[in-house]
């Protein structure tokens, strides 16, 4: 249920972006540039990125709408769950752990962050773009976790949530939304 009237029980950011679309066409540019365009991430760990953290962060809306789409992008399903348990175990690239651990860090913590811990992504094989981009999702995360969590919304059942991944990993983060769809995608 949410927190506005004028939306209904099931409501989630399609319709905040229809009411205001002078704003979130812009950031559907924006997510759909950071999410898929050029990086040395691909889009799948930047999804992953994104829903990891989401689950630190604890928003269950963005959690399992973002899981679904790390998981449409090939990641095995249930991956991320077992990061959130045991991030140490879990079966992702070893490359990978060193930047999962800086979200993480970022996510919860964001002033204790240190050189030390950049140097521990530099030192994995990633590069300043790669890390800048795992910044950027981050904070891309961290502002859906408030739009989800200020309008009072709950997460999409496993059902939609696969879906509409389903649909973002085949139009991008501008197509998906019908109020873009003529919208020139980035």
């Amino acid at each position: 249920m949410t927190f506005f009237k004028s939306l209904p029980d099931d409501a989630g950011p399609p319709q905040v972006f229809a009411a205001h679309p002078e704003l979130y066409g812009l950031w559907s540019e924006m997510s759909q540039v950071l999410m898929n365009g050029e990086s040395p991430l691909s889009p799948g760990e930047r999804e992953l990125i994104l829903a990891y953290a989401a689950g630190v962060a604890g928003c269950a809306f963005v959690y399992t709408a973002h899981s679904e789409v790390a998981y449409a992008w090939g990641y095995e399903d249930g991956l991320l769950d077992k990061l959130l348990d045991d991030p140490a175990s879990a079966p992702v690239d070893d490359k990978l752990r060193p930047l999962l651990a800086f979200v993480h860090k970022l996510t919860l913590t964001p002033g204790e962050m240190a050189q030390a811990d950049a140097d521990a992504v530099f030192a994995a094989g990633w590069d300043e773009r790669a890390l800048h981009d795992a910044i950027a999702v981050t904070a891309r995360m961290g502002f859906m976790q408030r739009l989800v969590e200020g309008h009072g919304f709950t997460p999409w059942p496993r059902k939609t949530a696969r879906e509409r991944a389903q649909k973002r990993v085949d139009l991008g983060y501008v197509k998906l939304y019908p109020v873009f769809a003529d919208r020139d995608s980035a």
